[in-house]
């Protein structure tokens, strides 16, 4: 038999999601008594300053709406589980600041529920098949029923993030980089796809009231879209999210591997979808920030013509870490370029790129690049950013010995950049903090 998947227009709050778990039978498998563990998706949060939330963070409307269905199931313990990235491993204030400010200790004092941050729990090693070993909290694998709440939203590297890629999120820091391998064949889709593996029964709701293209972060661009889809099965869900985001399944590489696993097709063929038509629904999302054609410099520092220097796209073996400074290179190479090409600078990260014979500096950032570059006999002007994450003093300093002018305020603030990007949804009604707030 098929897996039902419910796909639903957010019109009302409880009611739209209520309706989406009725039709689906999300639920249906929650005992009276179970030990509920309950995963949103907090990816990114800053304490400094507003971050536009639209299809980053799943709206706390979804989290309560969610709850409120969970509790008349009579369950047992219930948790919100997350691992919020921060650019300092030890910053224990900047996810206990998104609880508060997104409403989820009322929720907790309303609900019975209790709130945590996984890294301040214990992680135990989980055999994912296929040779993979991964620590995951403890919390959640101890539970009895899992629900992922992801974000309807694409994804620079995945293409598409959403039930099974949110559980990356319970991942203790040092599997979260071994899901970004060098390995071209156990790369992170492998990774992903395996994930599901680990988990007790489980549903999932996702929350595409907001989308997110060009994700995951607050650099993409959000949509107002009112979806919600709900299954009571992860991979049925995200085949289906995938489609309604414009993807064929199928060319998405770790929703083929879970088919190709559970013997299916990646196909919407493969679910029987409730509620509303899925072509009614779809809503296609771009998912790759845009490079040029060979791949060595963004698209945007090329129209504004910028000469002699080359920032590789990212691989699947960047990791989160070394992906936040991503855009903040950009915007400061954006801001040198005067007009007067670079002294053939490259920039190289993750845990796959080689230098490139001919240029005259190398910036190596991250402990990866560092370790795998570091003797290399191709490069001319070894610069060396070590730390994972990255420094940032060396950062700027290699930048500045490649002869290019850094402004050291983009790096040294980089927890006010989201508010460089709120301006994209300033006087738009449509995009509202009211739902990541508690009712």
């Amino acid at each position: 038999m098929k897996t039902k998947v419910a796909i639903v227009k957010y019109e009302k709050p409880i009611e739209s999601v209520e309706k989406a778990i009725y039709l689906s039978g999300a639920l249906n498998k929650l005992k009276k008594g179970d030990k509920v563990f309950i995963k949103p998706n907090i990816v990114f949060w800053s304490r400094n300053v507003a971050m536009p939330p639209w299809g980053v963070i799943t709206t706390t409307r979804v989290v309560e709406d969610v709850l409120r269905q969970v509790i008349k199931k009579n369950p047992g313990e219930i948790i919100i589980g997350e691992g919020t990235i921060t650019s300092d491993p030890k910053d224990k204030e900047t996810p206990a600041h998104a609880f508060e400010t997104l409403g989820y200790n009322e929720l907790a004092r309303k609900y019975g529920a209790k709130i945590i941050n996984v890294f301040d729990k214990k992680f135990c090693p989980v055999d994912l098949g296929g040779g993979i070993s991964l620590n995951m909290a403890e919390d959640l694998i101890n539970a009895d029923f899992v629900i992922s709440l992801p974000v309807l939203k694409t994804h620079a590297q995945t293409k598409v993030s959403l039930s099974m890629k949110n559980i990356k999120g319970c991942l203790n820091m040092e599997s979260r980089k071994l899901c970004h391998s060098a390995d071209m064949v156990h790369d992170l889709d492998f990774h992903v796809s395996q994930l599901v593996n680990a988990l007790p029964e489980s549903c999932t709701i996702i929350d595409g009231i907001y989308t997110l293209e060009r994700g995951p972060a607050y650099t993409g661009n959000a949509k107002r879209s009112n979806i919600i889809i709900a299954s009571s099965d992860l991979l049925a869900a995200d085949i289906t999210g995938a489609a309604l985001l414009g993807f064929n399944p199928e060319e998405v590489p770790h929703i083929k591997k879970c088919c190709e696993e559970a013997d299916i097709l990646p196909s919407t063929e493969s679910v029987e979808i409730v509620g509303e038509p899925l072509e009614n629904m779809v809503r296609p999302h771009k998912w790759a920030f845009p490079y040029n054609k060979d791949n060595t410099l963004p698209l945007n520092l090329e129209r504004i013509g910028v000469k002699g220097f080359s920032f590789p796209r990212y691989d699947h073996s960047l990791c989160t870490y070394c992906s936040e400074l991503m855009g903040p290179i950009q915007m400061t190479i954006g801001n040198a370029w005067n007009g007067k090409a670079f002294d053939d600078v490259e920039v190289l990260t993750g845990k796959i790129r080689r230098p490139t014979p001919g240029m005259r500096h190398t910036i190596l950032l991250g402990q990866c690049q560092v370790k795998l570059n570091k003797d290399n006999k191709d490069i001319e002007n070894r610069i060396l950013v070590p730390g994972c994450p990255p420094k940032i003093d060396k950062l700027i300093a290699g930048l500045k010995e490649s002869g290019i002018k850094v402004d050291p305020a983009v790096f040294e603030n980089l927890d006010m950049a989201p508010g460089l990007f709120m301006k994209r949804y300033k006087g738009k009604s449509e995009f509202s903090q009211k739902f990541y707030r508690t009712s």
